[in-house]
Parts: structure tokens; C-alpha cells; sequence
């Protein structure tokens, strides 16, 4: 019982971090954009910003979720040796 509490409290913590990570690139992306684009108010700058930023983060999920895939392979590899 107690393994299960700290692996969901280690794991809420994680994410926490990461949503403040998420938080930190988003006001720097935004801060980014403004510059190259100028001001960032109206729905078609703020819709391009929303469309860069998710192909950005689909493109982060495909890689972390194969180089997920590749170190469990290397470890199932390693444990039938």
C-alpha cells in the first residue's frame, strides 16, 4: 500500500513539474511569437500561435513515446539474457 501511495504521489509530482515547465515555454513561445509577428491580439495570430504549438507537441509525443518504446524493448531484451 504504501509502494502504491508514493508511486502516485512521485507521479503527481512529475506532473506538476511538467505543468509548470509547460506553463514557463508557453509565456516564452508567446513571448517569441509577439516579437517575429508583432502583437499577438486577433483570432488569426493567436490561431496560428495555437497551431504551431500543437504540432509542436504532437511531434514531442511521437518522439517520447517511441524512445519509450525502444528502452522497454531494451530492457525486455535484457532481462531475457
Amino acid at each position: 500500500m504504501k509502494k502504491d501511495i508514493i508511486e502516485k504521489l512521485a507521479a503527481l509530482i512529475i506532473a506538476s513539474f511538467g505543468l509548470v515547465a509547460a506553463l514557463a515555454w508557453n509565456s516564452a513561445i508567446q513571448a517569441i511569437f509577439k516579437q517575429v509577428y508583432g502583437a499577438t491580439e486577433g483570432i488569426i495570430p493567436m490561431l496560428i500561435y495555437a497551431v504551431v504549438v500543437t504540432i509542436v507537441a504532437v511531434v514531442a509525443a511521437i518522439w517520447i513515446g517511441s524512445l519509450e518504446n525502444r528502452v522497454k524493448k531494451e530492457k525486455s531484451k535484457k532481462r531475457k539474457e
